[in-house]
């Protein structure tokens, strides 16, 4: 294989040593400390907090109801509910009784936000009221809410609002019944899980980090495999993953810690989209000199990297200077965002795609690379499974539709979304931290390897173990022949 070239050595990973009822072994616990993390997810509280409020019962004239003013308090708050949205949702009378009708209007929006000080009074969070174009979509069955409002840290203990309606007009005969606005919240039993498990992934990880760079310690760079050096980067970035300043959220009034937690998630995904395509092209390449090697990958996952760290902070920024702003105001923009994010995403797939076909192909019948390739493809499809399981189990079709950003309607809505994602991740981690590890021969080996006259058998992705074997025989058959030569010559 014109790809593979002797060199010295490798450490060998704990993956060789695995008998077939190991291997499996390694899976079932896989599965079975995911679904602890699960069913613990399961028992948790909910995380969204909601209170609901009519306009009737805040007083307002069924006259008034398509302009207002409606004037809405948020209750008490505190830190641990983090975040505060407002939504509005419309019930008409009168529409045509009809399976297909479907009503929309567009119309104008003014919201003013107040928060409470020290004296109780209420003073405005920003300069001015915020005047926003909204889109009313209604069908026979319910109108659609529609969000008026995120605050993405609460610096006040209260908030009070004050909303106006323009330009709303229905056709003749269709009526406003009632409007419904609902705070949400999270929960502080929600938020207090979060904070721990964040705690106790972020120990474990560090713990896992720390064993795994002991254990290489007496290795040189140049023998660890492409899966060990890889696990050197990824085991560092589940650090930030786990997010190590998340607690800052609640003691800073101030958007950056939120921020920050954004784009170390994007660059740990990043990370890892990154070591999948290296690793299966890695394995079977010798020779990876960066343009041919990591460029092409370096680009791809790089642009989807830009894309997500893009739209995050956009939505971030913006909500600042009004909370009003909605990633559907600007659908230009985030069409073309999306378009974009899509096309280099299938671009991904389609790579991947052919890397995994080509290892399979070169490597499936190979000692040590064959079961290198089943670990991570196996391992790999079953965390890509359960995430997607989880996304369209959250979101259904609608991840393809316009809420593509993952806005107010995409926070988790219980603890077991919440550990479900967490846990898979840092599970995932582990179990490769696991594998990938030197086994307890690899000590022996590299001394072993240090000796002229002996060879190591290890396979790694720079060397093919056939030859290895094929060599040492060749060797042996030569000393063997010496011997029987000196042994005829002095007969």
């Amino acid at each position: 294989m014109a790809g593979f070239k002797e060199i010295d050595s490798p450490v060998q990973m704990r993956l060789y040593s695995l008998t077939k009822n190991r291997f499996v072994f390694v899976f079932v616990m896989f599965c079975a400390a995911f679904l602890t993390t699960l069913i613990i997810g399961v028992l948790g509280p909910a995380a969204i907090g909601h209170q609901s409020k009519t306009a009737k019962a805040l007083g307002v004239s069924s006259k008034n109801f398509n302009t207002g003013p409606f004037v809405l308090n948020s209750g008490i708050l505190t830190q641990f509910n983090q975040e505060l949205w407002l939504f509005c949702q419309f019930q008409l009378t009168g529409l045509p009784a009809k399976k297909d009708y479907k009503l929309q209007r567009d119309f104008h929006m003014s919201v003013k936000i107040m928060g409470s000080a020290k004296d109780t009074s209420y003073k405005l969070i920003s300069h001015s009221y915020h005047n926003r174009s909204r889109h009313l979509t209604c069908t026979l069955d319910a109108c659609e809410s529609m969000v008026i409002f995120h605050l993405g840290s609460l610096n006040h203990p209260s908030y009070e609002v004050n909303i106006n309606l323009y330009g709303l007009k229905l056709p003749p005969g269709v009526g406003i019944r009632n409007v419904v606005f609902t705070f949400k919240y999270f929960e502080d039993q929600f938020t207090q899980i979060q904070i721990w498990f964040r705690f106790v992934f972020l120990v474990l990880s560090f713990t896992v980090t720390c064993l795994f760079t002991h254990s290489l310690r007496k290795f040189p760079v140049r023998d660890w495999c492409i899966e060990q050096r890889w696990m050197s980067a990824l085991l560092p970035l589940l650090l930030l993953y786990n997010n190590p300043v998340f607690p800052l959220t609640f003691l800073v009034q101030s958007w950056i810690p939120r921020l920050f937690d954004a784009i170390f998630q994007v660059s740990f995904f990043a990370a890892l989209l990154m070591f999948w395509l290296c690793a299966y092209h890695g394995i079977r390449q010798a020779e990876r000199r960066f343009l041919p090697f990591y460029l092409p990958k370096v680009i791809i996952v790089g642009l989807i990297w830009a894309t997500g760290c893009t739209i995050l902070s956009w939505q971030e920024i913006n909500e600042v200077h009004d909370p009003s702003y909605q990633y559907k105001i600007d659908t230009g923009h985030f069409l073309g965002l999306k378009i974009f994010f899509f096309v280099i995403a299938a671009i991904y797939l389609l790579y991947l795609l052919i890397l995994l076909v080509q290892a399979f192909q070169e490597l499936k019948n190979m000692p040590y690379f064959d079961v290198r390739i089943k670990f991570l493809t196996i391992l790999m499809f079953i965390v890509v499974l359960i995430s997607l399981v989880a996304i369209f189990t959250r979101f259904g079709g609608a991840v393809l539709q316009e809420n593509f950003v993952m806005d107010v309607t995409s926070s988790y809505q219980n603890s077991a979304e919440f550990l479900a994602f967490y846990g898979l991740f840092n599970l995932y981690l582990y179990t490769m931290a696991y594998v990938y590890s030197p086994s307890p021969r690899a000590i022996q080996d590299a001394t072993i390897k240090s000796v002229p006259s002996k060879f190591s058998m290890l396979g790694d992705s720079d060397e093919d173990v056939m030859f290895q074997r094929r060599n040492l025989k060749k060797r042996i058959s030569a000393v063997e022949e010496y011997i029987t030569d000196e042994e005829s010559v002095h007969g």
